[in-house]
């Protein structure tokens, strides 16, 4: 035994040692009286929100090495002021998007900072900010044209994106690129061109998708790549199943989605993981991966980028995608475990004086406060069969008063800010 001990990795010891301090807190937790557990497990609602709206006004000099991140900053607090259902007063609202405003460059874009070059990643993040604060005057601040432009020289011709001029390509780079300018409707035929193969390339014998062409898979880079896929309409072409593990009862779900899904659109096979139909006893057959592959409907010639382009997709489809994602009815529950995941994040992650930490041990921070939430979001409201209905109170993990806002998870912007922003864009 100590023999074993002493060949495990310094990433090995890491793990057990947090595995021991979240197996403390849970037995601690285990160990409270009823009443004490109901305290332990409500959400610090007020004190998040004191910590987030105090780091929104003012951040110590510690954070000066996030200066590249600054629209990050803003993304993470705002965000996660948008989910406990907090806004923010006037004055501070402005100077949020005046701050943006100045990250924005001339040519398109937003960089970390003002006057620093743009960059995809905290274009999306700008963005999301903006959709997050809402209102005329944040949403007409984005200059699309010129976005559409900065996207358009980030593009390479093998399908991927540039994170900035000269910068690293990677699936990241395409899930940014491609989460703006359909949140912002500018997608295009011209900026999905080949980004599915670029995609597909990047999915490994593991099933998970990497970051690029020969790397391993990561759970942040399948996000990316899925999310990427489902946007552009061409999930179908990963292998859904293996990505999800190729558990035989997941595959059965599956081809009942894909049956669904070919039901519903000749062009979208958008999700593939929303709905299900539980009598389906059939594998994914060589005939259904074919039939996934159909033809694309004719494009609109009428929309930017498609002139003379063969096969191009339907752009009006490709514009409702977000929309219809949301707008499923799904009929299977969720492939995670929802209600020990809220228990993770509550007792593990959660900072009593507000914030959230990536794990026991370490300090609280915006980043990790942000997706926590996200996460909680996603685990609270994974059980809901429509998008506006409202989870029942034993498919949350503590109080009801725990709730969060909804959330899109393609975007991972507040729902009610997506459909302002939808309908903005649509009608500018």
């Amino acid at each position: 035994m100590e023999s074993s001990e002493a060949n495990l990795t310094v990433t090995q010891r890491e793990q057990r040692m947090v595995e021991g301090q979240v197996f403390a807190i849970y037995k601690h937790f285990g160990d409270l009286p009823p009443r004490a557990q109901t305290v332990m497990l409500e959400l610090a609602r007020d004190q998040h929100i004191e910590y987030f709206t105090n780091g929104l006004r003012h951040i110590g000099s510690s954070f000066c090495v996030l200066d590249a991140n600054r629209p990050w900053l803003c993304y993470w607090i705002l965000h996660s002021l948008a989910l406990l259902g907090e806004s923010i007063d006037e004055e501070l609202e402005n100077s949020a998007i005046d701050f943006l405003n100045r990250c924005q460059d001339p040519n398109g874009g937003y960089g970390g900072g003002p006057g620093q070059m743009p960059h995809l990643a905290t274009t999306y993040a700008a963005v999301n900010s903006l959709v997050t604060i809402g209102g005329h005057r944040s949403l007409s601040s984005i200059n699309r044209d010129k976005l559409y432009s900065f996207l358009q020289r980030m593009k390479d011709p093998s399908g991927g994106f540039r994170m900035h001029e000269g910068g690293e390509m990677d699936v990241r780079a395409c899930y940014t690129a491609i989460s703006v300018a359909s949140i912002l409707n500018i997608l295009d035929y011209q900026l999905v061109e080949n980004v599915g193969d670029y995609i597909v390339s990047s999915q490994t014998y593991e099933g998970g998708i990497a970051g690029e062409p020969g790397s391993e898979a990561h759970g942040g880079y399948t996000f990316c790549g899925l999310a990427t896929m489902i946007l552009i309409s061409q999930v179908h072409r990963l292998d859904v199943a293996g990505l999800i593990g190729g558990v035989f009862p997941l595959i059965q779900r599956l081809e009942a989605v894909i049956d669904n899904q070919l039901a519903r659109t000749d062009v979208g096979k958008q999700d593939g993981l929303q709905g299900c139909n539980e009598t389906s006893g059939r594998s994914i057959s060589s005939e259904r991966k074919r039939d996934l592959e159909g033809p694309s409907s004719q494009f609109d010639e009428n929309q930017r980028g498609n002139q003379g382009l063969p096969n191009a997709p339907d752009l009006v489809n490709l514009s409702e995608i977000g929309l219809s994602f949301v707008e499923q009815h799904a009929e299977m529950g969720p492939l995670f475990h929802s209600l020990p995941l809220q228990q993770y994040i509550l007792l593990c992650s959660q900072v009593p004086n507000g914030g959230f930490r990536d794990k026991p041990g370490k300090p609280r921070d915006y980043y990790h406060s942000c997706y926590c939430l996200s996460g909680l979001v996603v685990a609270q409201y994974s059980w809901s069969k429509d998008a506006d209905s409202s989870p029942l109170p034993q498919e949350l993990f503590g109080p009801y008063s725990n709730l969060l806002e909804q959330i899109h998870p393609l975007y991972n912007v507040a729902i009610d800010r997506y459909h302002e922003a939808r309908e903005f864009f649509l009608s500018s």
